[in-house]
């Protein structure tokens, strides 16, 4: 049950970086916010990496062409899924756009099913199912019309929550593809190679693409730094956790990221729940509930 705490602990930390990428947003744009996850998450991995390594003894796991298939898809979907997610919150209130990023959980049960074989019991389904009727609640007003632009952040965020999805399972099929080594070094040693080439690839696009929001992203290094440290760190746990269980386990109790993006929105942005929102972060609580008693 150990994947239970770091799951927990690294949608608290997720929450923290979506708040700053999301305020970085407005001043870099959206591919620039994205970038500074990963192009100043990955000299945080490589630390990671040499703790790990020193606690385990022993050298990380060279890779294998099947690792490395799957950590790049989970890299470069991971890259699409955050940029959707911003250009979200850019539309929509943060807790809104996080709670339609987090339509994740069914899609990670399918993806892992179809491509991991992992087990999805009737309990677990309920589960989520449940949360996310709660993510709904919480994201659909009354009344509100979607259509046109409307319509357009909802796609933005159930599109990030499919990318997402498929990252995750690209990154616990990486793992898994690991021959040898503690789990907590293989999960570190896929943090690494899926943080380097998400780098690379940002790096070489806004190279040559958009150098004036590159060069504007080192002189607010303070605030870029913290979203690449949250960002990695946040990922560390995640992929702690993938390497203890499912995918689909992992996105669903990570649905508990929408309660601390409420209190992220109360406390940040100004922004007050109402009564259905309440009676939606019930429900991803109970879904929550139900999955740990599958467990």
């Amino acid at each position: 049950m150990f994947w239970v705490l770091t799951t927990l602990i690294a949608a608290a930390a997720q929450t923290a970086r979506n708040a700053m990428q999301s305020s970085l947003t407005a001043r870099l744009g959206t591919i620039g916010a994205t970038q500074v996850r990963f192009l100043y998450g990955f000299p945080f991995a490589l630390v990671f990496m040499a703790i790990v390594t020193l606690v385990a003894g022993e050298a990380a796991p060279g890779p294998n062409a099947r690792f490395l298939a799957f950590t790049a898809a989970g890299a470069v979907a991971q890259i699409f899924g955050t940029a959707l997610l911003l250009a979200a919150m850019r539309e929509r209130s943060f807790s809104v756009a996080t709670a339609f990023g987090k339509t994740e959980a069914v899609q990670v049960a399918i993806f892992g099913l179809l491509i991991l074989g992992d087990v999805l019991t009737p309990l677990r389904g309920l589960a989520i199912l449940v949360a996310t009727t709660g993510v709904f609640l919480i994201a659909v007003k009354p009344g509100e019309r979607w259509d046109g632009e409307a319509l357009r952040p909802a796609l933005f965020g159930i599109a990030a929550g499919g990318l997402y999805a498929i990252a995750a399972v690209g990154f616990r099929g990486g793992i898994l593809a690991l021959d040898e080594g503690a789990f907590f070094l293989r999960a570190t040693t896929t943090l690494v190679w899926s943080l380097g080439i998400q780098a690379a690839l940002l790096g070489a696009w806004m190279v040559a693409f958009d150098r004036e929001n590159l060069l504007k992203s080192l002189t607010l290094w303070r605030q870029s730094l913290f979203a690449g440290f949250m960002g990695a760190f946040a990922s560390q746990f995640w992929f702690l956790g993938f390497s203890l269980t499912s995918a689909a386990n992992v996105r669903t109790l990570g649905l508990v990221e929408v309660l601390f993006a409420q209190v992220v929105s109360r406390r940040v942005f100004a922004e007050v729940a109402s009564v259905r929102e309440l009676a939606g972060m019930a429900l991803v609580v109970a879904g929550v509930g139900v999955l740990l008693l599958a467990q």
